[in-house]
């Protein structure tokens, strides 16, 4: 497989080749991660990309990329479980600023198989190490990619997304009381439709339907981000309906009185406790978040 841009002396297909090499930005040269990819982006073969994959971490070539790689096509593949275990048995041989990005894909992995507390608790990490800066690599964002686009991510909006899946892992376990407590925090910080509709539901599970109501009232007087999206305002107006039988039924309460081991935030609070002193240490983030802190103490 040739890398040049001088079609001088090729054949057709390799011509073919080099266009690909172009369009779908392959890494240069002939090593197992760049013959990995080309398997997967231009010939479509997911078993032979794992394998050279595999072969790429082995002789240590690109192994943070080929690492990731290979666990989301084996995810493609429905092989989830095996990517996980894939990835606990040799992330130690990837760098410091791959760990993230490793970290993301497990989650990902760990949702499609299931594994609910596994999931839980490596987005309550991720929380921690964005309380003590060990997130970006020290800087105040970072640079994303969907869809073939780069963007730039802040270090709040990580927070509220990493609590939204929080929320939303804490839903699948029909534990509504800890996702409503989680989804609230999401909301001081960077609040959506989307979030907005999922507190409804948890506080509509807790017969608190009066305070379900009142969440969506303020998407509909457009008090929050995406209240003008087509799909947002038909999910609204879904959930109106379920809850007009209740009419005005149902109690008002302060927020749940949780053990916070039961919810992220006995961590959190561990954290807050330990590293006061340091305030260098502290992202302004939790500056804003912390007068919630109270609420939730046993």
């Amino acid at each position: 497989m040739k890398n040049n841009n001088n079609y001088n002396g090729c054949t057709k297909k390799e011509k073919l080749e080099c266009n690909y090499h172009i369009i779908h930005k392959l890494p240069p040269g002939d090593s197992p991660y760049v013959r990995a990819k080309y398997a997967q982006l231009v010939e479509k073969d997911a078993e032979a990309a794992i394998v050279l994959f595999w072969k790429a971490i082995n002789a240590g070539d690109r192994v943070d990329s080929a690492l990731k790689d290979m666990a989301v096509v084996m995810k493609q593949q429905d092989r989830a479980e095996e990517a996980i275990e894939a990835i606990k048995s040799f992330r130690d041989r990837c760098s410091k600023q791959a760990q993230e990005s490793l970290d993301n894909v497990l989650i990902d992995l760990y949702k499609k198989c299931g594994k609910l507390e596994e999931q839980i608790e490596l987005l309550k990490q991720k929380l921690r190490m964005i309380y003590q800066g060990e997130v970006f690599n020290g800087k105040p964002t970072k640079t994303a990619r969907s869809h073939g686009r780069k963007f730039q991510v802040t270090i709040k909006q990580e927070t509220s997304r990493i609590l939204g899946n929080l929320g939303w892992a804490y839903m699948q376990q029909s534990n509504y009381a800890a996702a409503e407590v989680v989804y609230r925090k999401a909301q001081q910080i960077d609040p959506d439709v989307n979030k907005a509709c999922n507190l409804c539901t948890c506080l509509q599970k807790q017969s608190r339907y009066s305070e379900a109501r009142s969440v969506l009232e303020d998407v509909l007087q457009g008090k929050i981000s995406g209240s003008d999206d087509p799909k947002s305002k038909n999910r609204v107006e879904e959930l109106l309906k379920e809850l007009e039988p209740f009419g005005s039924f149902g109690y008002t309460s302060p927020s749940p009185q949780l053990n916070l081991e039961d919810a992220f935030l006995d961590g959190l609070d561990q954290l807050i406790n330990q590293y006061a002193p340091f305030r260098s240490r502290r992202l302004p983030i939790f500056e804003e978040i912390s007068p919630c802190r109270d609420q939730l103490a046993c």
